[in-house]
């Protein structure tokens, strides 16, 4: 007499569980990949803005008038549309637009300041909002500069 037992269901029962955990092993990735592309997001506005601050600084540098003559001081962001500009606060001032201009279209609410510090530094701020985890966080970078 002979008896022909057979397991059903068990190969079934492996692919399930191997789904599952696949599943999980997916899910886990596309976390990593979304924290990934945040970094990487964060790190860009961070390196704008140094490249702006530099941009600032260079600007203060070839407007050497308008340095002795405290024009880069907080100054105020007009417009002059001048090619060239002719006074050394025009220029100053023409820098100040464009380069707030250019933090506004780079960094999201971008925006500088410029102001005097010691010994005849200046003290260039940027700051923006950057998305993270808890949502938008208000950032800033500050660099002191000596032309």
């Amino acid at each position: 007499m002979s008896l022909n037992k057979t397991q059903t269901g068990f190969t079934l029962l492996e692919i399930l569980v191997a789904i599952v955990v696949l599943s999980l092993g997916l899910l886990g990735l596309a976390g990593l990949q979304a924290a990934t592309l945040r970094n990487n997001q964060i790190a860009y506005f961070r390196a704008i803005a140094i490249q702006q601050t530099y941009d600032m600084a260079d600007r203060i540098r070839a407007n050497q008038a308008g340095v002795a003559a405290g024009k880069y001081n907080n100054p105020a962001a007009t417009h002059h549309a001048c090619a060239p500009c002719g006074s050394p606060q025009e220029m100053a001032e023409e820098d100040f637009y464009q380069w707030n201009n250019n933090n506004a279209r780079m960094l999201p609410a971008g925006i500088g300041t410029v102001v005097n510090g010691a010994n005849g530094s200046f003290i260039i701020t940027i700051a923006w909002n950057e998305n993270t985890e808890t949502g938008s966080t208000g950032q800033q970078f500050v660099t002191r500069v000596v032309p």
